[in-house]
């Protein structure tokens, strides 16, 4: 009975049987010749293409590596300060310990520019003292151990010829693998540091199937991030490509059966077939036409126009052979699962941009936090015990603030009392120079709920950009009822105002994303308003007539017992 199901003359394989049968038989062998054919030029196309890609690959860290190599090279050309660690810490110490503390200071800014690089490194044979930047994230026993493997491997190539140092090479400290450059000056090497890992990031985002590899490996092909295949890469297309900077390749390995994984085979067989019936006999096109060919085509332009974005497509109901009409249903309820899936794909970017301005929110300024603590240095050297308590007080509940706002809404009374703790701390700071009032012309408001850090993010615009040391500041905050059921937040400073320019784009493109460091404190303000409120926030930004920024946020109003 199971069988005769499947052969019914409404099957699609009752249907290919019988014109297999009658006509394909003759065409076997031009399908096996044809597959073995397709696989074969599919593996050269593929060959290719990865030769290509590992050599642009190569090319990419080659340079990266020449930006560096060059960079050693400028300072080992100019920089006056290693000449002092060529000699011995005793002859000169103050200006050898001055020399240690530039260098470190420049290693920590120009590793920035280098960020391919994990370590920049400057060594003293004379001193035995090696110098280095201080990656952040590392810990101690980690940077200690890197150090160590640093030292050990200068002490190992001590007496290697200059020439020896022309290239990059490997070195393997504990498991791991890193590529490494020095230049010598006398006995100070300067060199870079980078774990090969970190080199091939790029690669990962290749697709070359579960058992792909891309690896750096040594002259000798000893793998340095990760292992060889077992079998010894019987089993893969191996593509490689000689570092011209240093002493290592790029090997990349493809298993076979992902290269033929995406063979277009059922469209080949497709084509055989038509070709071999216009040869041998029309009726059988026509009757593969009706038959297959239509069917396929609805189901082909359908998945076109999904691939478009359209997913409101669907394939049509036609009375085909019942394979078919599976694959219409399958096909159908697919889209809708995709369709629902792109919906909550949607929704989970938009948790996730909440949890990054809820992380935004709660950083900490470092040189607010130092200015603080140099205030409170400072007020202890005059031991004003009682400034000194109140800064203190503070700086406590500013930052005990800042560690619980992490809800998404607090009420204008909790945000001015933690302005009110910033504002003093400045206060405190700058003296004559600043001053501040705080108002409201209705109590009531006091209990209204906004988003945290709102008020707080401006007056600290006024702090970074209006003080200056040449005349004093004044900073006003005004909380006021918009009618009819809004909120208007209004902070000005007598400063100099905005820049024309930077006020021009941030009135034209109020929704632009932040790119650099400036004024991301506004870009995130910004960020937070069209997230919570959507369309219902304005957040204008102007230069009052009579001098300084103006900044006016309009919030509808929310009270607190309001969900």
């Amino acid at each position: 009975m199971k069988w005769a199901h499947r052969l019914s003359n409404k099957s699609i394989r009752f249907k290919l049987l019988v014109g297999f049968l009658l006509f394909v038989i003759p065409l076997q062998l031009l399908l096996i010749f044809d597959n073995y054919y397709a696989m074969r030029v599919v593996s050269e196309q593929v060959a290719n293409s990865n030769r290509n890609l590992a050599a642009l690959y190569m090319d990419q860290i080659d340079r990266n590596l020449e930006e560096v190599d060059k960079y050693l090279r400028t300072t080992v050309a100019f920089e006056s300060d290693l000449i002092m660690l060529d000699n011995s810490r005793e002859t000169s110490s103050d200006n050898y310990y001055l020399a240690k503390i530039n260098l470190f200071n420049k290693l920590e800014r120009d590793i920035n520019t280098y960020k391919e690089m994990d370590y920049l490194f400057v060594y003293s044979s004379v001193n035995q003292e090696l110098i280095t930047n201080q990656p952040p994230g590392e810990t101690m026993d980690r940077l200690k151990e890197v150090r160590e493997g640093m030292t050990d491997m200068l002490l190992e190539r001590e007496l290697w010829p200059k020439q020896a140092f022309e290239k990059w090479f490997p070195y393997q400290l504990g498991e791991d693998y890193y590529i490494t450059k020095i230049q010598k000056i006398g006995n100070v090497y300067i060199g870079g540091w980078v774990k090969a890992s970190k080199l091939m990031s790029p690669l990962g985002l290749l697709d070359m199937g579960p058992e792909g590899k891309s690896l750096l490996v040594t002259d000798s092909m000893v793998p340095m991030n990760g292992v060889m295949p077992s079998d010894n890469g019987e089993d893969y297309l191996q593509v490689s490509t000689q570092s011209e900077q240093g002493q290592f390749s790029l090997l990349i390995l493809i298993p076979y059966n992902v290269i033929l994984e995406h063979l277009p085979f059922l469209q080949r067989i497709w084509y055989v077939v038509i070709l071999g019936a216009l040869i041998i006999l029309p009726i059988f096109y026509m009757f593969l036409r009706q038959n297959i060919l239509i069917p396929i085509n609805r189901i082909v332009t359908v998945m076109r126009r999904v691939r478009d974005g359209n997913l409101d497509q669907r394939v049509e109901r036609h009375p085909v052979s019942s394979e078919f009409e599976l694959m219409n249903d399958v096909f159908n309820s697919m889209v809708d699962q995709i369709k629902a899936l792109k919906i909550n794909v949607y929704e989970e970017k938009l948790l996730s941009q909440q949890a990054e301005l809820k992380h935004l929110q709660l950083q900490i300024n470092p040189h607010f936090f130092l200015n603080a603590l140099n205030t409170i240095y400072n007020l202890a050297q005059f031991r004003n015990y009682q400034l000194i308590q109140d800064m203190s007080d503070y700086l406590i509940q500013y930052m005990r603030f800042m560690f619980q706002s992490n809800l998404k809404l607090v009420t204008v009374a909790d945000e001015i009392a933690h302005t009110r703790n910033y504002l003093n701390i400045q206060a405190m700071r700058f003296q004559d120079g600043f001053t501040y009032e705080i108002g409201s012309d209705d109590e009531s408001l006091m209990q209204a709920r906004i988003p945290p850090l709102m008020i707080q993010t401006f007056v600290e615009n006024t702090i970074k950009h209006a003080i200056t040391m040449d005349e004093p500041i004044h900073l006003s905050v005004d909380i006021r009822r918009d009618e009819p059921d809004g909120l208007r937040l209004i902070i000005r400073d007598t400063g100099q105002g905005f820049p024309d320019e930077a006020l021009g784009k941030w009135q034209q493109e109020p929704a632009a994303e932040h790119h650099g460091s400036d004024h991301i404190g506004i870009w995130n303000a910004r960020r937070r308003l069209r997230l919570i409120y959507e369309d219902k926030a304005q957040l204008q930004l102007s230069n009052h007539p009579d001098g300084g920024a103006k900044v006016e946020i309009r919030l509808p109003l929310l009270l607190e017992d309001q969900p």
